[in-house]
């Protein structure tokens, strides 16, 4: 049998909870995580590396987090910005569950937590932070990406951590060609082994 991903969209092993402590928006948090979901252990790198750099998010608007897993960078965009909307949307079940009870646990209220399909289509994004989930595949990836950058609303921006190892560059100059002038784009900054690359929806 295949090892299953963290992409699985209902993993068959038995889940297995505990209790963990990160620093999410400044401060220790106590989280819940599992098995079967990716970076069970903590707040991964590529997390940690957004995290750091990203500018401070707006105090209202509409935000995604594409590919959640157990939450920290929609509940980061949660706790920063308790007057924001903040989707976080990933196939897997079970981070999604993890996603909704850290939400509860930490008090924020304004995550909804749901797989791609149930976001409403009219739903267009101020602010999208994500560390995508590169190892599904380059075709995945871009059909990922392809779904969610074109609905930042006009002057939203995106900002996605890549490793250069896995492709950072070549991501860069296919969203360059791919996204076309309606869309501004760079390298927004870069530590050790990442790359943050900034979209903003010029029109």
């Amino acid at each position: 049998m295949a090892e299953q991903h963290y992409f699985t969209s209902s993993p068959d092993t038995p889940e297995r909870r505990r209790t963990i402590r990160v620093e999410l928006a400044g401060r220790e948090r106590e989280v819940t995580t599992a098995n079967g979901i990716f970076s069970p252990e903590g707040v991964d790198k590529g997390t940690e590396a957004l995290l750091r750099r990203v500018p401070e998010p707006a105090e209202a608007g509409t935000f995604l987090d594409i590919g959640c897993g157990w939450g920290p960078i929609a509940l980061t965009m949660a706790l920063e910005s308790p007057a924001a909307t903040v989707y976080a949307v990933d196939v897997n079940e079970r981070s999604l569950g993890l996603t909704r009870d850290n939400a509860t646990a930490l008090g924020c209220e304004n995550i909804v937590a749901s797989t791609p399909d149930k976001v409403p289509a009219g739903v267009g994004f101020d602010l999208i932070w994500s560390n995508p989930p590169i190892r599904v595949g380059k075709a995945a990836l871009h059909e990922i990406l392809l779904t969610w950058l074109p609905r930042l609303n006009v002057g939203g921006e995106a900002y996605l951590v890549v490793q250069k190892n896995l492709g950072s560059d070549s991501l860069q100059s296919w969203l360059g060609e791919t996204l076309g002038e309606g869309y501004e784009l760079e390298r927004f900054a870069r530590e050790k082994a990442f790359r943050v690359l900034r979209v903003e929806r010029l029109a």
